[in-house]
């Protein structure tokens, strides 16, 4: 996600959330595009919802669509709380921490694939030489 275009624009540029999340959903494709924008147009359309109802109701839209485990997902949840119900400096302290969190996430995940990795070209190499022996 592209949390630190929104810190910068929530933070220093003090763009209104509606506008921010709607820049966002300009410049990002894909699922975390469409949810800024479902976001952005619940918060112009539905009248009196709160931003937490409409970050949740395009959350569970897209939910199907991310390939995000469920402590992620519940990481968002939390996000849709607190964004848009505090200071601009609360703001940007829970920003922050949603990046390092993302962060520290995205390097499992890379140790996760590379551990995978190793396993099937191990398992390749090995279903090959079974395969000579087999035929031989």
């Amino acid at each position: 996600m592209d949390l630190q275009m929104l810190e910068t624009e929530i933070s220093y540029a003090a763009t209104p959330l509606e506008a921010a999340f709607r820049k966002i959903s300009q410049t990002n494709t894909g699922v975390i595009g469409d949810l800024f924008f479902r976001c952005t147009h619940y918060l112009e359309t539905l009248d009196g919802a709160t931003t937490y109802e409409c970050w949740e109701k395009s959350l569970k839209e897209i939910i199907p669509h991310l390939a995000m485990k469920p402590l992620e997902i519940e990481w968002l949840h939390h996000f849709g709380k607190i964004i848009g119900n505090s200071d601009r400096a609360d703001q940007q302290k829970h920003l922050k921490l949603m990046m390092a969190k993302f962060k520290q996430a995205e390097l499992e995940a890379r140790e996760e694939q590379l551990k995978h990795e190793k396993m099937y070209k191990t398992l390749g190499f090995l279903t090959g030489a079974l395969i000579v022996i087999v035929l031989i």
